[in-house]
């Protein structure tokens, strides 16, 4: 019998399909946030570079910019963590 993986992606392809065919728009790509605003992390699964599912519908607030990519902190329980996302990723 072979063994089934258990990567971090694992039980979650359901999650992650995609639903509507469409590609991603330009306009998700590009879009961009302000230091201290408040957003959503929805993954988009037709664009790569995506933060881990377990952090999925979490709220967090932008810190900072890392290239193309927002810093977000979230809180874990009674840890702050920061999150580096591409803005694809997030939402308003």
């Amino acid at each position: 019998m072979v063994k089934r993986s258990k990567g971090k992606m694992s039980k979650r392809s359901r999650l992650l399909r995609n639903r509507t065919g469409k590609a991603v728009g330009i306009s998700q790509i590009v879009q961009t946030f302000n230091v201290g605003e408040s957003v959503k992390i929805d993954i988009c699964s037709r664009y790569g570079g995506s933060p881990h599912p377990r952090y999925r519908g979490r709220h967090g607030t932008i810190v900072g910019k890392r290239g193309d990519a927002y810093v977000v902190q979230i809180r874990d329980y009674t840890v702050l963590k920061r999150l580096i996302i591409p803005p694809v990723h997030l939402q308003r």
